[in-house]
């Protein structure tokens, strides 16, 4: 499979961009343990035009996480391609837009999976970010805006005829926002479409190794794109089984990582996160007060005295 003259080889699996999670720490981590493609967090292209610092900020990369896509979303065509042009100085290996964030803040004022509601502007967006920068521009959305408009399969030649070269598509439609089943019926539909000659990427439900291989085989799609099921589990694109102690010095590294390229505030906030959601703890008794006290510490220090406490408890010595 490829994006441009990105080679990702056959049934790669991508990390989804996520605000407030796939910040750079974590995409290096799921990097290392395979997956094929990572994304920034998405940006506001608003923000970006006006040079707000904490947007600016989100662009950074690093070689070792290549090949990296930075997303972008906004309503307004304009800002949308000075936005891509500024992303492009940043030298991601792909542009991708967003039309399909169901969030009321973003979709509520026309961004996102708001777009779906304006398929002309979508469409002039897409178009002339496609004709404004020299990077490989891709765009994720969704089903439709519900049910009653499950448009998907025209969107899809629509918008590769605007010149992208592959597209994402989450198997719920904006309405649906997380909830029920994401269906993968309709987005195999486009992958099947002998109209369409640009990679489809398929997600939605996505929580394992086995479950990504049986939407290649149903589907034929040409990568899995793998969300939420990654909080806390940056080891879930690789086959490994890996240990408790192996699982917590991930988490840890990340930690460092995330506060040696942030700051230690925000470092933290970033990595609390990933520690609240991570499936590592789950099976520990009584460990509802150390998880408080856990999403609670303010310092690198604490954090890791509470965590290597928690190794400790388990009888586990540190490597």
């Amino acid at each position: 499979m490829k994006i441009g003259t990105i080679d990702f080889g056959e049934r790669p699996l991508f990390l989804a961009p996520m605000e407030d999670v796939t910040d750079i720490g974590f995409r290096r981590l799921c990097k290392r343990f395979g997956a094929k493609m990572v994304y920034t967090e998405f940006v506001s292209a608003e923000a970006l035009v006006r040079d707000v610092k904490s947007t600016i900020k989100k662009l950074q990369i690093s070689d070792d996480e290549r090949p990296v896509g930075i997303q972008i979303y906004g309503r307004d065509t304009d800002a949308m391609v000075e936005a891509a042009k500024i992303v492009e100085q940043a030298g991601p290996d792909v542009i991708d837009l967003n039309f399909g964030c169901p969030v009321k803040k973003v979709a509520g004022k026309g961004a996102g999976a708001g777009m779906l509601q304006n398929i002309p502007k979508m469409l002039d967006i897409t178009a002339k970010v496609v004709n404004a920068v020299k990077l490989p521009v891709t765009a994720k959305t969704r089903l439709g805006w519900n049910h009653e408009q499950l448009i998907i399969t025209t969107l899809a030649e629509q918008l590769q005829d605007c010149g992208i070269q592959a597209l994402t598509i989450h198997g719920r439609t904006r309405s649906q926002m997380y909830t029920g089943e994401a269906d993968w019926t309709l987005i195999g539909e486009v992958k099947n479409n002998p109209r369409i000659h640009i990679p489809i990427i398929g997600n939605g439900d996505i929580h394992s190794i086995d479950e990504a291989d049986q939407a290649f085989d149903r589907y034929g799609v040409d990568a899995v794109m793998i969300g939420r099921a990654t909080f806390g589990c940056p080891w879930l694109f690789s086959h490994e089984q890996l240990t408790f102690n192996q699982k917590l010095d991930i988490l840890l590294e990340q930690l460092r990582i995330n506060v040696e390229m942030i700051d230690e505030p925000r470092g933290i906030l970033h990595t609390r996160r990933h520690l609240a959601a991570t499936p590592i703890f789950k099976s520990i008794p009584n460990f509802r007060q150390t998880r408080i006290a856990m999403l609670r510490a303010t310092t690198v220090s604490e954090l890791t005295d509470i965590l290597e406490s928690t190794r400790a408890l388990l009888g586990e010595e540190k490597p």
